[in-house]
């Protein structure tokens, strides 16, 4: 008797799973608008710790050396 073959299918992760998912309940426009949306998160958050440490060396270049 032979043993079955193995076979190697990886895990989908997941961020995976979540896709597959998003794909079932949302048409195509949706998962679009999802993510430019979620895009748009990400880089107001990056241009906000931009500016906070924009506003960290000013404040420290306004300061009088001690």
């Amino acid at each position: 008797m032979q043993a079955a073959p193995v076979r190697a299918t990886a895990i989908p992760s997941f961020t995976d799973a979540l896709r597959a998912v998003e794909s079932l309940l949302m048409s195509g426009g949706q998962r679009t608008a999802r993510r430019n949306a979620w895009t748009s998160v990400l880089e107001d958050r990056r241009r906000a710790k931009d500016r906070v440490e924009a506003e960290r060396v000013l404040e420290q270049a306004a300061s009088p050396r001690s």
